[in-house]
């Protein structure tokens, strides 16, 4: 998969905005503006972060050693940087769908209502 792909996956999914809120190459998407990946386009091979469950994101970097490692610039956590080019597409799109997930299950009550309430 490369950026573009990874671009066009986020942005189909609901309430999803993207911005550069931090420098001019770091390109960052939020459900309802709350970030859950980042893509510094700078970056070659290209790479991403993804938000992910503390236990789930220790088994995926022991499982894919180099091409999923703690994340860079993030909290080592809650956050995977995933290197694109080496990794399966499908891999990929579960793990923007689980940070994606992960960011919603985190909404107050309110704004889970108006995401809930978009087409």
């Amino acid at each position: 998969m490369n950026i573009e792909e990874f671009r066009n996956y986020c942005i189909t999914k609901k309430g999803v905005t993207e911005e550069f809120p931090f420098d001019a190459v770091t390109l960052v998407f939020k459900v309802m503006g709350k970030m859950f990946a980042l893509a510094p386009l700078e970056r070659i091979p290209s790479q991403v972060n993804l938000k992910c469950d503390p236990e789930r994101a220790i088994e995926l970097r022991e499982e894919y050693d180099g091409e999923i490692t703690a994340g860079f610039h993030m909290s080592k956590v809650h956050w995977n940087t995933l290197h694109l080019e080496n990794l399966p597409p499908k891999l990929i799109m579960e793990l923007i769908d689980h940070s994606y997930d992960l960011v919603v299950s985190k909404f107050t009550k309110k704004l889970k209502a108006e995401w809930a309430s978009l087409k």
